[in-house]
């Protein structure tokens, strides 16, 4: 799969690119990364790519014609139509079940907005998909692509030392997707607070059922939200309430 990303700072995106476990999606060409720079598109000695906004106001808009020049040359070095996201307030919330998609995609092109924003008019033409990581402002974009990136990279075939682990994770379907419970490891005892017996005892079935029971008073007590969607779909059990209500 291949990511295209329209940015005014590639140089942020180096150390997700160089470091880390998921460096191995990036360097195998799993997932490849191209940067892409507006000002690299722009017009003039000063390769503008923003300007102040009409009808006055503080800081700088994205103008559509160097974006729109880097789309096009970014059109011309792909054989698909990939989508072009943006990510913006308006947009959807980013979600396991969406990364998961993406990581089974061909790839897309990620725009990655800067100071008050990007021309409407640019978005109106061209933006398929509005992506936001929650309700708040980021100083651009490129934090924003960087979670999708990492999150789509884990997910490949070979990245993750144990290929199974990411089936562990918060809101993963093979959770239910609920909550992960807590993890231990050495030493048993620490600052006096020792390691629960359940963890020690071997016993795969009680540890299993000790992890169940954890997920489900995490995910009630933190995120009932979450917990009253896995009800709706059918996957909290008999077994699962009454666990619940025991503890309640």
């Amino acid at each position: 799969m291949r990511f295209d990303v329209i940015t005014l700072f590639p140089e942020l995106f180096a150390p997700l690119l160089t470091a880390g476990i998921t460096r191995r999606a990036y360097e195998s060409g799993l997932v490849e990364v191209c940067l892409h720079n507006p000002r690299d598109f722009a017009q003039g000695n000063y390769r503008r790519a923003d300007d102040r906004p009409f009808g006055g106001g503080p800081g700088m808009v994205m103008m559509a014609e160097p974006l729109e020049a880097t789309l096009l040359h970014i059109r011309a070095q792909r054989s698909d139509q990939a989508p072009v996201v943006l990510f913006s307030p308006i947009g959807s919330p980013l979600k396991h079940e969406g990364v998961e998609a993406w990581s089974q995609s061909s790839g897309a092109i990620l725009l990655c907005g800067r100071y008050e924003g990007i021309d409407q008019r640019f978005i109106d033409r061209y933006v398929d998909q509005q992506i936001s990581l929650g309700d708040f402002i980021l100083s651009g974009g490129e934090i924003a692509a960087m979670a999708l990136l990492d999150a789509v990279a884990r997910l490949q075939p070979g990245v993750l030392t144990d290929a199974q682990s990411h089936h562990q994770d918060s809101f993963n379907s093979a959770l239910d997707g609920l909550l992960d419970c807590p993890h231990y490891t050495r030493p048993e005892v620490w600052s006096g607070a020792p390691v629960p017996d359940v963890l020690l005892s071997g016993h795969h079935a009680r540890i299993e059922a000790w992890r169940r029971q954890q997920r489900l008073e995490l995910t009630a007590n933190h995120r009932p939200d979450i917990l009253e969607q896995a009800r709706n779909k059918g996957l909290i059990t008999k077994a699962d309430e009454r666990l619940l209500q025991a503890k309640n």
